[in-house]
């Protein structure tokens, strides 16, 4: 396994960039340490699937440099990389048996047929595939035919990385926390370095230490997933992130506080900075309703199982809160409290207060 470093990392598929909106990538420099677990997590077109072609080999790109464990292989091609890499749609040979597809990226190596055996039979042991052994891959469902192909990802134990590309995409819903669970336990098994790339939020966080969110081309937060719902530093992170996302809320600095339609704030603690446009940040799991606070009017109440998210308006602001329990009627007059502790300002909407005592 290697640690994998990308230094100065930009990339435009523009032959002569001029400005930054002509580059795909903006600048990245990240560390992703040997046995880590990572997810590269974004919505459609934020640059995930060219760092992860970088990161392959399949592109090379525009500057900077990616380093395997401070080896330069910027300029190598993908099978000098000694990478392994699960895709979106199962990569298996149907007319093969499962013992044959997982066997068969060692057989291509030349591998001892003694070590292969006892690879294969470690690989189908974790994937609690052994009774499928001699079974014709053309004959396994679906979620079965994607287990073989991260077995056939994970059978070599001398790969640099595993990468997988959204491979739970064309998984049946009720299946995909099964598929999400295993993932999970190989890792702590095998302690593969490991990244994945995907635009659900759900995945990246139960899979992953350590989660990359990207937008337009650029690294906005990297942290576990505590830390990323905790305190966003950037609200396209509180927006993108939880379900539903953090409350973003115009607001007006003076005088070292905020306010929101007129009314005072509490945050967490003193504000950083000047100028730029300024938003509150609040999660609606930090919104409460109380005696006194701001005052609002609810709109909608919607019951989705263990808890409610209502929608009160603060002026011709809505602001989501999750309540447990009973709930205001629609229409009914209220009064919302922030947590201050988890109230923030954002300026340009990246986080603009520090934490407090």
């Amino acid at each position: 396994m290697a640690k994998i470093t990308l230094s100065n990392l930009r990339h435009s598929y523009a032959p002569n960039p001029q400005s930054a909106d002509d580059y795909a990538l903006k600048q990245i420099d990240l560390d992703w340490e040997d046995g880590g677990a990572y997810a590269l997590l974004g919505p459609s077109g934020c640059g995930k699937s060219t760092l992860l072609n970088i990161i392959s080999g399949l592109l090379v790109p525009s500057e900077g440099r990616i380093l395997f464990d401070d080896r330069d292989v910027t300029g190598l091609p993908p099978d000098q990389r000694n990478i392994a890499q699960v895709f979106q749609f199962p990569v298996i040979y149907d007319t093969m048996s499962v013992r044959d597809n997982l066997a068969f990226p060692l057989r291509n190596r030349g591998v001892e047929e003694g070590r292969i055996a006892q690879r294969v039979a470690e690989i189908a042991r974790m994937l609690d595939v052994e009774d499928m052994l001699d079974v014709r891959a053309s004959h396994l469902s679906p979620d079965n035919k994607q287990k073989i192909s991260m077995g056939r990802g994970l059978v070599r134990d001398d790969v640099n990385v595993v990468m997988f590309d959204e491979p739970l995409t064309v998984i049946d819903p009720h299946l995909k926390w099964k598929l999400r669970s295993k993932l999970k336990e190989l890792h702590q098994r095998v302690r593969a370095t490991m990244i994945y790339v995907t635009h659900d939020q759900t995945e990246a966080l139960t899979f992953a230490d350590q989660v990359v969110v990207m937008q337009q081309g650029e690294v906005v937060q990297i942290g576990t997933p505590v830390e990323l719902f905790e305190r966003p530093q950037h609200t396209f992170v509180g927006h993108f992130i939880g379900s539903p996302g953090m409350n973003v809320l115009p607001a007006v600095q003076a005088d070292g506080r905020a306010t929101f339609q007129g009314q005072p704030v509490a945050l967490e603690g003193k504000i950083t900075g000047q100028g730029g446009a300024t938003e509150l940040g609040i999660r609606p799991e930090f919104v409460t309703f109380a005696d006194e606070g701001l005052e609002a009017r609810v709109r909608k109440v919607s019951d989705v199982g263990r808890h409610s998210v209502v929608e009160a308006m603060v002026g011709d602001t809505a602001v989501k809160a999750v309540v447990e329990g009973d709930v205001p009627e629609q229409g009914a007059a209220v009064h919302l409290h922030f947590a201050p502790k988890h109230t923030r300002l954002y300026r340009d909407g990246w986080i603009a207060t520090e934490v407090g005592p």
